[in-house]
C-alpha cells in the first residue's frame, strides 16, 4: 500500500493540507488578537459617546436600513463614518479573512468527510484511514484542530468585539458582502456566545457545546475518532516513558485532543459514566490540569463542572488521599533530581565513555525531571485556579503545601535539566556525526594490532624471547581478516561478530599461555578495548535523540513560564552569568514550536515561514523581555554615577597646585564611581556571554539584544522625563515655559552625558544610539498629534517610528495630548496676537497692557538644548499642520459667510462696480468705503481671528527657522554651504529648464527635490512665507474681500515712531506683524493675479483717501489710514521679497515721499 503521507496519494495529501492549514489559521488569530483596534470594545465613555452610532453589534441585521437613515440624517456622523472606514477597513478586512478561513476549515473538513464516504479516494474509507497510523493522527488532529480555533477566538476576541468587526466589514466593504454569500454563515458561527475571559465571569450555560455545534459535523466520525483515541496510543509516546507512572505524561498530547473532540460529543461527558471513568483511569488518574495547545491551560475540575458523567470520573482522581500521595512524590523528587543534574552536569563529568556506558540511566533521569517539572508547574500554576471557587483554592492550598512547592527551586530545576539536555545533545549530536569514522579508525587500529602480532609471531619481528608459532601466526592473520570485514552498515552482523571476536581474544591469552608476555598481553588488550569501542560506537542510535526530543517537550510551559520570570531576572541581576544557563531553557522551549510546525512542514505549505515567523518572534519577545533586567539594571548603576559625578566628584583642572591634589584626589566618591562602573561592565560580559544562538528560525545576536535593551531602557527614561517634564499650567500668572525648558535641558544633559560616559564599558555607539532615538521619540509624538489634523490616521503599527522590540512608550493625557503638542499650545498661549504685541526688529513679544516682555527668540535656544533639532524641527512639522487646518476652516468660513451669504454678496457687487475702472480714484471715497465696512462688519471678527492665527504660526515658523540656520552654520558649517549650493544649482537647473524645454529636469518618479526639502527644512535654509500649504480653486470677489478686511482693520491701528504700527486700544486688540503676514500667507496659496488685484486696490484706497483729504482740508495731512495703508504695503514688500515697483506702480511717487517724512 501506497504510504499515507505521499505525494501520490490523494487522501493524505487532502487531510494533511487541511490540517496544515488549521495550524497556520490558529497562529494568524493569536498573531491578529493583539491588533484588536481598541475603539471596538468602546470601553471609556468618551469612545461610546463619539463611536457609538457608527459601531454596532448584530442588532444592526434587524434593521440596517434604520440605522444607515440614522447616518445619513447627520453629516457630521457621514464624516466620521468615512474617517473611521479609511482607517480600519485594512486591519478589518485582515480579520474577516481570519474569520472567513475557520469556516471555510470546517466546510473543506467536512467536504473531505463526504468524498470519504462517497468512495472519491480509491480504495480509501473512514475505517481504513483510521487504521492507518499518519491517517488516525491526522483525522483527529483535523477535528482537534478546529475545537482549539473556536476557543482561541472566543478567549482572545470576546463575543461583542467579533460581532462589531463583522458588522463595520459588512458594511464598509459592500461588494465583498454582497459577493461573497458565505458572510451570513460566518456570522452564524462567531456570534457572542456571552463567554467572557474576564476572571470571575460566569459561564454561559451549554457553552462550549453549543458554539461547537453551530456547524453541524458527522456524528459517525466524531464517535468514532473518540474510539481511536480512548483505545490507541496514536503517536507511539508511550515507547518513550517505559514506567507505568509516567504514562499520564506519555499521553499528554492525546490528552489535549480528546479533552477538546469531547465537546462535539457533549452526551459522553454528560451520561456515558463507563467511557468517563475508562478515559479518565487511562489519562487523568494523576493530574486535573492539561495544556491544550501552545501552553493554554485547562483545569478540569472547572471545565467538567456542568457534565454529570465526567465529574463523577475525576472524583477518585480528586480524593485527598491521592492528591497527597501525587503533590508528595514530586515535591520530593525535585530536591533528588536538582542534586543528580548538578552532580552530571560538574566539569569533565559527562566524558564519551560515560555517556556511551550509562544512556539508559542518563535518560531516565530526563524523563524524571521533565515529568516532575510539568506535574509541578501545571498543577501550581496561579492562573488555572479561579480564586473565587473555595473547592479549587483548598486543592491548590493542598497541593503547594504537600509539594512544599518552592518556585526558586522548581525553577533551578528547569535550568540544571535544560542545561543537562542540551549538553546531553550536542555531544550526541557530534558523536552521531563522527560515528562512521571513528568506527572505521577503531577497526582498522584493532585489524593493525592483530597483523603486527601475527608478523611477532612469525619469529621476523624482533620481540624479546617470543618463539616462532605458525598456528597463532595464521590465527591472528586470520583475527586481522575478520576484523577488517565487519560492515558498517550491517551493524547488527557486526556487533554479533565483534562480541565473538572479544571472547576469541580472551580465550587465546588463557589457552597459548600468553599472559606471562607483557607486551602482547598490551596487544590484546588494546585491541579488544578498540573492539569495545566499536560496540559502543555502533549503539550510537538517533532513537536516543528522538526520545530526547519527546521527553523534552516544554511546550505546555509557553504561556506559563511569564509567572517565573521574575525568579529568571533576580538570578540574573545576582549573578550575570546565568544567562548562558537560561540560553539551554529558551532553546527547550522553541522546541514547543514543533507541534504546530511539524503539519506544516509535511504539506510543505508556503505558511510554513509565516508561521514560524510569529511564534519564533514570540519566544525572541520573551527573552528580550526577561534580558531587559540587564540594561535596567545598568541605568539603575548609571544614575548613581552621574549623581556622583555632578555633585560630588569635583573637576581637575589643567593647573594644581601640590597642596591641593589630596583634595582632589577624592578617593571614596571615586572608588565608589569606579565601582558602578564596574558592575555596569559586569552585566555587559552576562549577556554577551550568551553566544548567537538560532531561536526557531529569528537568529539571536547578544550584542544586538544589549543594544536594543539599552534603546528601550533609554526610550522609557527619556519619554517619561519629556512626557512629565514639559506639562503646564495654562493659568499660571507668569508662563512655566523657560523654567521648565531649562530643566528639560538640564535633564537632558545629564542622560547624554551618561550615555558618552557608558559607552565604552559597553562597547556601543553611544551618541548614533542617542541621536536615533531621541529623534524617534520626537518623531513619533510629532506624528501622534499630527494625527488629530488627518482623516486617515497612522496607527501605530503603520508608524515608521514606533518598534515592536523597541516600543516608545504612550503616556494617557485627559486630552489626548503628547509633549510636543502641550509645548506647541504653550508657546501659542504665551503669543497670542490678541495679548501681545510682536515688535520684529528685537524679535520680541510684549504684553499689551504691561508692556512687559513676555518672551524673545531666546525660547528658541532653549527648545534647541532641551530636545535638539529634532524638537525644532517636529515643532516645525507640527505647525504646518496647524497652519494648513487653519487655512481650511478659514475657506470654509469663507464660503459659508460670505460667498454663498446673499446679503453680503448683495453688498460687495456694487461696491466692485464702484471702484471700476481699478486705476482711477473713487469719488467721494470715505462714505463709500465706510458705507460698505458697516455693512460688512458681522463677518469680519471670525476672518481676523484665522488671519492672526495663521500670522502668527507664520512668524514662529520663521522664527524656528533662523535658530535651525544658525545652529546648522555653526555646527556643521559644511553641511550649510553643501545645501545652499546644492540648492542654488538645482534652482539654475530649472529654471534653465524652464528657459530651454531641451535641458534636463528631474523626471516624476525622481525623489531628488523632495528629499532635499526635507533637509533643507532641518538646517533652516527656506523661507515659510513662501510656501503654499493647500489647493485653492478660483473664488470670485477673493481680493475684493481681502481688501475689505484689511481696511476694517485700519482704524484700530496707529502709527508709532520707535515702534511702528501698534493697537490703538486695549479693549479691541490686534497685533500688525501677525495681521500683515496672515494675509502674505493667504494671498500666497492663489494664483498671483489676486495679489495683483488686492495690490490694486490698496494704491486706489490710499489714492482716493489722499485725494479727499486734500480737496477737503487746507493744511493737508496724511489721512491716518493712508499711512496704515502705506505701511502695509512696505511691509507687504518686506515680507514677499517683492521688488518694490510692484506697489509703486499703483501709488505715485509723491505720496511715498510724503509718507516717508512721516516716518
Amino acid at each position: 500500500m501506497v504510504d499515507f503521507l505521499a505525494d501520490n496519494n490523494p487522501c493524505g495529501q487532502a487531510i494533511l493540507r487541511i490540517v496544515s492549514r488549521g495550524n497556520a489559521i490558529i497562529a494568524e488569530l493569536l498573531r491578529l488578537s493583539e491588533f484588536i483596534p481598541s475603539v471596538f470594545r468602546l470601553r471609556d465613555k468618551a469612545e461610546q459617546q463619539k463611536y457609538g452610532d457608527i459601531i454596532c453589534d448584530f442588532s444592526y441585521f434587524k434593521g440596517p436600513d434604520d440605522y444607515e437613515g440614522k447616518l445619513d440624517s447627520k453629516s457630521e456622523l457621514q464624516d466620521l463614518d468615512e474617517e473611521f472606514r479609511e482607517n480600519h477597513i485594512e486591519i478589518l478586512t485582515r480579520f474577516y479573512l481570519a474569520f472567513e478561513s475557520v469556516h471555510k476549515y470546517v466546510f473543506d473538513l467536512s467536504r473531505f468527510l463526504e468524498d470519504l464516504n462517497e468512495g472519491v479516494y480509491i480504495q480509501q474509507t473512514l475505517e481504513t484511514v483510521l487504521l492507518n497510523e499518519d491517517g488516525k493522527q491526522l483525522l483527529c488532529e483535523a477535528l482537534y484542530l478546529y475545537g482549539v480555533m473556536l476557543l482561541v477566538i472566543d478567549h482572545k476576541i470576546e463575543g461583542e468585539v467579533r460581532e462589531r468587526m463583522l458588522v463595520s466589514y459588512y458594511r464598509y466593504s459592500a461588494a465583498r458582502s454582497s459577493s461573497d454569500s458565505n458572510l451570513d454563515d460566518i456570522c452564524k458561527l462567531l456570534r457572542s456566545t456571552g463567554y467572557s475571559s474576564q476572571p470571575g465571569s460566569k459561564r454561559p450555560p451549554n457553552y462550549p457545546e453549543s458554539y461547537f455545534q453551530r456547524v453541524p459535523i458527522n456524528k459517525t466520525f466524531i464517535s468514532m475518532v473518540v474510539g481511536r483515541l480512548r483505545s490507541d496510543d496514536i503517536y507511539n509516546q508511550v515507547s518513550a516513558y517505559p514506567l507505568p507512572e509516567h504514562r499520564s505524561t506519555a499521553l499528554g498530547t492525546q490528552a489535549a485532543l480528546l479533552y477538546v473532540i469531547l465537546y462535539f460529543e457533549p452526551s459522553t461527558l454528560h451520561t456515558q459514566q463507563a467511557k468517563m471513568r475508562e478515559i479518565v483511569d487511562k489519562y487523568f488518574p494523576d493530574n486535573w490540569v492539561i495544556s491544550i495547545y501552545m501552553g493554554i491551560t485547562v483545569n478540569l475540575i472547572e471545565a467538567w463542572e456542568p457534565y454529570k458523567a465526567a465529574k463523577m470520573a475525576l472524583h477518585y482522581t480528586l480524593e485527598q488521599s491521592n492528591i497527597k500521595e501525587q503533590a508528595g512524590r514530586y515535591g520530593t523528587n525535585v530536591d533528588c533530581l536538582r542534586q543528580q543534574v548538578q552532580q552530571f552536569l560538574k566539569e569533565g563529568f559527562l566524558r564519551e565513555e560515560y555517556v556511551l556506558d550509562h544512556i539508559p540511566k542518563l535518560l531516565n533521569c530526563l524523563r524524571d525531571c521533565n515529568v516532575t517539572i510539568r506535574w509541578l508547574m501545571l498543577h501550581t500554576a496561579d492562573f488555572v485556579y479561579d480564586p473565587n471557587n473555595k473547592r479549587l483554592r483548598q486543592i491548590k492550598d493542598q497541593v503547594l503545601n504537600d509539594s512544599k512547592y518552592s518556585p526558586k527551586t522548581l525553577f533551578q530545576l528547569l535550568l540544571d535539566s535544560a542545561q543537562f539536555e542540551f549538553v546531553l545533545k550536542e555531544m550526541f549530536k557530534q558523536m552521531l556525526s563522527e560515528k562512521q569514522v571513528k568506527w572505521e579508525s577503531y577497526q582498522k587500529e584493532g585489524s593493525e594490532r592483530m597483523t603486527e602480532l601475527a608478523e611477532v609471531f612469525s619469529g621476523v619481528k624482533p620481540l624479546t624471547r617470543v618463539e616462532k608459532n605458525e598456528n597463532l601466526q595464521a590465527w591472528f592473520r586470520e583475527i586481522s581478516k575478520q576484523i577488517s570485514s565487519l560492515n558498517y552498515d550491517d551493524s547488527t552482523a557486526a556487533g554479533r561478530k565483534t562480541v565473538q571476536l572479544i571472547q576469541a581474544l580472551e580465550e587465546v591469552q588463557e589457552f597459548h599461555q600468553l599472559e606471562t608476555n607483557l607486551q602482547i598481553c598490551q596487544f590484546l588488550a588494546d585491541t579488544r578495548r578498540f573492539l569495545h569501542q566499536m560496540i559502543r560506537t555502533i549503539n550510537i542510535k538517533e532513537e536516543v535523540l528522538i526520545t530526547m526530543q519527546i521527553i523534552g517537550d516544554l511546550s505546555y510551559a509557553w504561556q506559563l513560564i511569564d509567572s517565573y520570570t521574575s525568579i529568571m531576572q533576580e538570578g540574573i541581576r545576582a549573578s550575570p552569568s546565568m544567562v548562558t544557563k537560561l540560553k539551554a531553557t529558551f532553546l527547550k522551549l522553541a522546541s514547543a514550536l514543533d507541534l504546530p510546525l511539524m503539519r506544516i512542514n509535511q504539506a510543505n505549505s508556503p505558511d510554513l515561514l509565516s508561521v514560524s515567523q510569529y511564534y519564533s518572534g514570540e519566544l525572541v519577545a520573551y527573552v528580550r523581555k526577561v534580558l531587559q533586567i540587564i540594561p535596567e539594571s545598568m541605568f539603575r548603576s548609571l544614575a548613581k554615577i552621574i549623581k556622583l559625578q555632578t555633585h560630588n566628584v569635583m573637576e581637575v583642572p589643567t593647573r594644581l597646585d601640590k597642596d591641593k591634589l589630596k583634595d582632589y584626589a577624592q578617593l571614596d566618591a571615586r572608588y565608589e564611581v569606579a565601582k558602578f562602573t564596574h558592575a555596569i561592565s559586569i552585566f555587559t560580559e552576562g549577556i554577551l556571554m550568551m553566544k548567537t544562538t538560532l531561536v526557531g528560525i529569528i537568529k539571536v545576536d547578544p550584542k544586538q539584544l544589549l543594544e536594543d535593551g539599552i534603546r528601550k531602557e533609554l526610550v522609557r527614561k527619556v519619554a517619561l522625563a519629556l512626557h512629565k517634564g514639559l506639562t503646564f499650567n495654562p493659568k499660571a500668572k507668569t508662563s512655566e515655559l523657560m523654567p521648565k525648558l531649562k530643566e528639560m535641558a538640564a535633564t537632558m544633559d545629564g542622560f547624554y552625558r551618561s550615555f558618552e560616559y557608558i559607552q565604552d564599558y559597553v562597547s556601543i555607539y553611544g551618541l548614533k544610539i542617542w541621536q536615533e532615538e531621541v529623534s524617534r521619540i520626537i518623531n513619533y509624538n510629532v506624528e501622534q498629534e499630527c494625527n488629530n489634523f488627518l482623516r486617515t490616521k497612522i496607527l501605530d503599527w503603520q508608524s515608521m517610528y514606533q518598534s515592536t522590540h523597541i516600543p516608545i512608550p504612550k503616556f494617557q493625557q485627559a486630552d489626548g495630548s503628547t509633549f510636543i503638542g502641550r509645548l506647541c499650545g504653550e508657546i501659542l498661549r504665551i503669543t497670542d496676537p490678541k495679548m501681545t504685541c510682536y515688535i520684529e526688529q528685537i524679535n520680541t513679544w510684549y504684553d499689551m497692557k504691561t508692556h512687559q516682555e513676555v518672551t524673545n527668540k531666546q525660547l528658541f535656544s532653549e527648545i534647541q538644548n532641551s530636545l535638539g533639532t529634532f524638537g525644532l524641527n517636529g515643532l516645525d512639522r507640527l505647525l504646518c499642520f496647524m497652519i494648513v487646518k487653519e487655512l481650511q476652516i478659514f475657506l470654509n468660513m469663507l464660503h459659508r459667510s460670505v460667498l454663498r451669504d446673499r446679503a453680503v454678496m448683495d453688498t460687495i457687487k456694487p461696491f466692485q462696480n464702484q471702484l471700476t475702472p481699478i486705476e482711477g480714484i473713487v469719488a467721494n471715497s470715505s462714505k463709500v468705503y465706510s458705507s460698505t465696512v458697516a455693512k460688512t462688519q458681522k463677518i469680519w471678527s471670525y476672518y481676523l481671528d484665522s488671519i492672526l492665527k495663521v500670522g502668527q504660526m507664520q512668524i514662529l515658523r520663521q522664527q524656528i527657522a533662523n535658530e535651525l540656520s544658525y545652529s546648522c552654520k555653526f555646527d556643521s558649517k559644511h553641511l550649510a554651504a553643501a545645501l545652499e549650493n546644492l540648492n542654488q544649482a538645482l534652482l539654475a537647473d530649472v529654471e534653465a529648464h524652464y528657459q530651454d524645454p531641451t535641458l534636463p529636469y528631474p523626471k516624476d518618479n525622481n525623489t531628488l527635490l523632495y528629499e532635499i526639502t526635507a533637509y533643507m527644512e532641518a538646517a533652516g535654509i527656506h523661507n515659510p512665507l513662501s510656501k503654499i500649504y493647500i489647493t485653492t480653486r478660483r473664488l470670485p470677489y477673493f481680493p475684493v474681500v481681502n481688501f475689505l478686511f484689511l481696511i476694517s482693520q485700519l482704524p484700530k491701528v496707529q502709527y508709532v515712531k520707535n515702534q511702528g504700527m501698534v493697537c490703538k486700544k486695549n479693549t479691541d486688540p490686534i497685533d500688525w506683524p501677525p495681521l500683515v503676514v496672515g494675509l502674505v500667507t493667504l494671498l500666497k496659496q492663489f494664483h498671483s493675479r489676486y495679489t495683483e488685484h488686492f495690490l490694486a486696490l490698496i494704491g486706489q484706497f490710499v489714492r482716493s483717501t489722499v485725494e479727499q483729504s486734500t480737496t477737503s482740508q487746507k493744511i493737508p495731512e496724511m489721512p491716518a489710514d493712508a499711512v496704515a495703508a502705506l505701511m502695509f504695503l512696505e511691509n507687504y514688500v518686506h515680507y514677499t521679497k517683492l521688488p518694490r515697483k510692484v506697489v509703486e506702480a499703483h501709488v505715485p511717487s509723491f505720496i511715498f515721499d510724503e509718507f516717508r517724512t512721516i516716518l
